[in-house]
């Protein structure tokens, strides 16, 4: 980033920091610092989000980042607070439910497959060794149904205890810096009254989405400088909440192990007659649902404070609540190793209902979550908002699909090895009776989405070819070649024709959101009319018909437990390739971006600690030496510089120019997350700076113009730029130049050009220490 070997960290630690040039560190003190170039800064946060290898694990959290990310995708809502309050419910009980999810998958195949069938089945655990002491071939002390049942459960259990461990490691490590407190914090209206009238960070009467921010005087004539929820200055300290919602997902994980440990104790206590009293079973099964409520409550409540810095902890729920979980299950642990003589292990726990449940109630709240999305965007439309304001549940769809498909294919696998040479559920030399039969449909879907999508897909590949045949004569005019290449002519027309495809990228994902909803429901009706794996349930049909069913089956059991392995397996290559890490970087880098305020396992927030960051070190230094600077920042970069500006105070605002290339700001990020990247905040962010440049060029399939316009001219955007510089060969460039799409920006001689011209609109004004001596040098600094 600094284009110097000899570098030297001036702040920060080994997990971010700041670097100047060893040359530059005390260039605000030097008066022979050269005049015309600036001081260059470089912050460093790539240990945010990667690192080692063993990263690679947070890919198996991705459902609960992408459902995180849909608490974010909500439609802009001036002036509707209650209904913001109505949609963040709703995605935060869609987490939960992901959550119970997990931890019942893995109960289904710790509890049910492992101790319940196998090791109930002499046939099947005298092939598995480890399943020994378990099996009722051995009538020992473990063998009862209930005690290795209580055995099984140390698996979900450790997972569960797993999850809060690493978001409470993770917290700490990434997300607990606190913004740098300032000696006269500016404070607007709209928070001063916040901070007396609201609790939860949006109270009835105030925009839950601008602020108006008149700082000490508009630089330009025009409308007040508007400030987001992303400059409020609890926006990125999300504690409170987190730790609300870490103790909840806590106690879900808990009961719903201890509902799998003692719920068939208990339903056999009150189908016979044994030494356990039935009423006792009764009594856990009441608190085990108080329990749930509790939960559920916690989780209602939003508990995020937004408008101010909020460092309170609400310790009644994080120490009592997953404690009091963890002693139920301790509990129902005890209830279920009672001895039991007569009891015996048939057919399989009653997962089915559970999962069930779970597919309805999913469907049920993402549909609830679309219409009130849909309700915000039409009072507020916004042509830019992707999918007409369902980007948010449709991303929750996929969540629950990701949920379904990593759970199932875990079940499915496991299943298939416990069974040796039978295939579970279709009674053809099955030992085991297999998963619920509703995981078996849910695979089964999955061939069937691929062949729906093949439709989309192969129209995009046509448009894209044509788009591409259409592009080459304005290729070549713009060029200004008189002998133009065809061959290179295509391959520049490809790169433009390709990078558009990131704006069609809405369309596919509503389109495969729908498609699983709809495919899901069938799902869960198929499952509920027949009782059956598919393949059993189409015998007697058509032939046709019930071999395609076979066919499904098998192919989507294949396809989830080979996609799961491959999904681990390729996310390892992704910290350890750069290639492959560049491919899904953004992606992850777009998830992990968002604090954690719908679901607490989700991968940690680096830009809780990167915000904090940027912001301290830029009002830090303008307010020690009265200089100005330039922050740049390509990509995510881009994003966090303008998240950065939007928490420094607005005098401070004033002496910054920022510099953004190839940045994502509105292509991606405004018209998915509208609430907090749109037109209007957009456009504050632009009054409220010195000045704003963008570049981009047609070429990057990530990067894209502001659009931001005054008096009829583009104000912020430079380009596209070319791509490639030229054309052909050239006496100065007797090779081809490449295509450098979204990479290499700092190689345009248009971004020297661009830089220099924001360092000139800065003006002339020269850093000072803080005793007040002017430097002899122009001590701007570059970020």
């Amino acid at each position: 980033m600094l284009r110097d070997p000899r570098t030297t960290r001036v702040t920060g630690d080994a997990t971010a920091a700041i670097y100047r040039r060893t040359e530059d560190i005390a260039a605000e003190g030097d008066p022979r610092r050269q005049r015309d170039e600036p001081v260059a800064e470089a912050y460093c946060w790539s240990n945010l989000t990667s690192g080692n290898g063993s990263r690679a694990l947070w890919l198996l959290l991705l459902p609960f980042m992408v459902v995180n990310l849909a608490h974010w995708m909500r439609p802009t809502a001036p002036g509707r607070p209650r209904a913001v309050r109505l949609y963040g419910l709703l995605v935060r009980l869609v987490a939960l439910s992901l959550t119970v999810l997990l931890t019942a998958a893995a109960c289904e195949v710790a509890l049910d497959l492992a101790a319940w069938q196998c090791a109930g089945e002499p046939e099947c655990s005298g092939q598995r060794s480890w399943l020994g002491f378990l099996s009722t071939a051995q009538d020992g002390w473990w063998s009862q149904p209930g005690r290795r049942l209580v055995v099984a459960a140390l698996v979900p259990t450790a997972l569960v205890g797993l999850l809060w461990y690493l978001s409470n490691r993770t917290w700490s490590a990434y997300e607990s810096a606190r913004p740098l407190s300032f000696d006269a914090p500016e404070r607007t209206v709209a928070e001063a009254e916040a901070a007396a009238t609201d609790t939860e960070g949006a109270s009835s009467d105030l925009d839950p989405d601008l602020d108006l921010d008149p700082g000490p005087g508009p630089a330009v004539d025009g409308p007040p400088t508007v400030r987001p929820a992303l400059g409020r200055p609890g926006f990125w300290f999300g504690r409170r909440l987190v730790a609300r919602l870490r103790a909840a997902h806590t106690a879900a994980g808990f009961l719903t192990v201890a509902a799998a440990v003692g719920g068939p104790a208990a339903r056999h206590d009150r189908a016979a007659d044994g030494p356990v009293p039935g009423v006792l079973g009764g009594a856990l099964e009441g608190a085990l649902v108080v329990g749930g409520l509790v939960v559920v409550l916690v989780v209602c409540r939003r508990g995020r404070s937004e408008r101010r810095l909020d460092n309170r902890i609400d310790r009644a729920v994080v120490t009592f609540l997953p404690g009091a979980a963890l002693a139920l299950l301790l509990l129902c642990a005890v209830y279920a190793s009672w001895s039991r003589p007569g009891w015996v292990s048939d057919g399989t726990l009653p997962g089915e209902v559970t999962f069930r449940v779970l597919a309805i109630g999913q469907g049920v709240l993402v549909t609830a979550l679309a219409a009130v999305a849909l309700s915000l965007y039409t009072r507020n439309p916004e042509s830019r908002t992707t999918l007409y304001g369902l980007g948010g549940p449709a991303v929750a769809t996929l969540a629950c699909a990701l949920g379904g498909v990593m759970t199932g294919g875990v079940a499915q696998r496991v299943a298939d090895w416990l069974d040796g040479s039978g295939t579970p559920g279709m009674g053809r030399g099955s030992v085991i009776e297999g998963p619920p039969v509703l995981l078996s449909w849910q695979a089964s879907v999955i061939p069937v989405l691929l062949l729906l999508l093949l439709v989309p897909v192969l129209t995009l590949i046509v448009r894209t070819a044509r788009s591409a045949r259409r592009m080459g004569p304005a290729v070549e005019k713009e060029y200004g070649e008189r002998r133009p290449d065809p061959e290179r002519t295509r391959r520049i027309a490809r790169t433009r024709a390709t990078a558009a495809l990131t704006d069609t990228a809405p369309r596919l994902i509503g389109a495969l959101s729908g498609a699983t909803l709809f495919l899901g429901a069938g799902a869960v009706a198929g499952s509920w009319a027949t009782g059956q794996v598919p393949g059993l349930a189409m015998d007697g049909a058509a032939p046709v018909v019930e071999s395609l069913a076979e066919a499904a089956q098998s192919t989507g059991s294949w396809m989830v437990g080979v996609g799961f392995i491959l999904f681990v397996t390729w996310g390892r290559r992704a910290y350890r390739d750069v290639s492959a890490r560049r491919t899904i970087g953004i992606l992850w880098d777009v998830g992990t971006y968002w604090p954690r305020a719908a679901h607490p396992f989700a991968p940690p927030c680096y830009a809780e600690r990167a915000v904090p960051d940027l912001s301290s070190r830029m009002s830090a230094w303008t307010g020690r030496t009265r200089g100005r600077l330039v922050i740049s920042g390509h990509s995510q970069g881009s994003v966090l510089a303008a998240s950065a500006v939007w928490q420094l105070p607005d005098a401070t605002r004033r002496r910054v120019a920022l510099l953004t290339y190839g940045s994502p700001i509105e292509r991606l990020y405004g018209r998915w997350f509208p609430a907090y990247f749109g037109p209007v905040a957009l456009e504050g962010l632009h009054r409220s700076v010195h000045c704003w440049r963008n570049l981009w060029r047609a070429t990057d399939p990530i990067g894209g113009p502001v659009g931001i316009e005054e008096g009829g001219r583009p104000e912020v955007d430079r380009g596209p730029l070319k791509d490639p510089l030229v054309y052909g060969r050239t006496p100065e460039l007797p090779l081809p130049e490449p295509i450098l799409g979204h990479s290499d920006y700092q190689a345009d001689p248009v971004f020297a050009l661009e830089r220099a011209a924001l360092l000139e609109r800065l003006g002339p004004a020269l850093p000072r220490q803080a005793d007040g001596e002017v430097q002899g040098s122009s001590g701007r600094s570059s970020g």
